[in-house]
């Protein structure tokens, strides 16, 4: 992302059981930058926890004064996947973000701690609802390459919304997914700029789903409750909130 905040929530009692891990020096692997705003991380973590979808890790930075800054960041890669990725998005006054996009090159070292998180994880084993705004998608992703390497894509669906698409990171693989596409500054085909709808939602969702919403806190804010809404029970709705409150970059 997307960097999440301590605003973490989930919407009933129950936590799953999830790795964990410590401090490694990661080494970047690759470096690109998919949309104007944000910038694609891989790395080679040595001695690494494997991670559930929807889990994150801890970037650190540490000046040479000794003043620390971290943020923490979803995981879009799958637990399969060899390198752990990262996407970041770039904001304005951003102490890490804006170094992680404008400086950092392949061959350059991190520290990084995880996976953290015990929530918002799929494990591949359940029908789910994914609803994301803008790099909220990260996770999601995670969990879609999730079910590809298990075969059960027919457990996930789907709904995501950006300004525009040009800001939409991981757009092909969304949409090559099934995902429903909602721009909220432009026309999309035959739909009208505007932003997700219940009744966007009610052909996606089932009975037995866990829906998980992920995105700003307003866009979590306003998803969870369609959700509720459409009487989607509370307990099933698993909600992951970044934003400038303590987070910013």
């Amino acid at each position: 992302m997307t960097e999440t905040g301590g605003a973490r929530a989930g919407m009933g009692p129950r936590l799953r059981r999830a790795p964990a891990g410590g401090w490694r020096t990661a080494t970047v692997r690759e470096v690109d930058r998919p949309t104007p705003r944000t910038v694609r991380l891989r790395l080679e973590v040595p001695d690494r926890v494997d991670h559930l979808a929807g889990q994150h890790y801890v970037v650190r930075l540490t000046a040479e004064d000794g003043y620390r800054a971290q943020r923490s960041y979803s995981l879009a890669s799958s637990p399969g996947d060899p390198l752990v990725e990262l996407l970041v998005e770039r904001l304005d006054d951003g102490e890490v973000s804006g170094y992680l996009a404008d400086v950092v090159e392949p061959g350059d070292t991190l520290e990084v701690r995880g996976p953290i998180g015990g929530w918002f994880v799929w494990e591949g084993d359940e029908p789910a609802l994914l609803v994301g705004g803008g790099t909220g998608v990260v996770p999601f992703v995670a969990m879609l390459r999730t079910a590809r390497e298990l075969g059960r894509e027919d457990l996930l669906r789907v709904a995501v919304s950006t300004r525009t698409a040009a800001e939409l990171p991981y757009a092909d693989e969304l949409r090559a997914a099934g995902a429903l596409v909602v721009t909220t500054r432009e026309r999309s085909g035959i739909r009208p700029a505007g932003r997700l709808t219940a009744v966007d939602l009610v052909p996606l969702w089932e009975p037995g789903q866990t829906a998980f919403v992920c995105g700003s806190a307003s866009f979590a804010e306003a998803a969870s409750q369609l959700l509720v809404g459409l009487g989607v029970p509370a307990p099933d709705i698993r909600v992951e909130r970044f934003g400038p409150s303590g987070t910013s970059g």
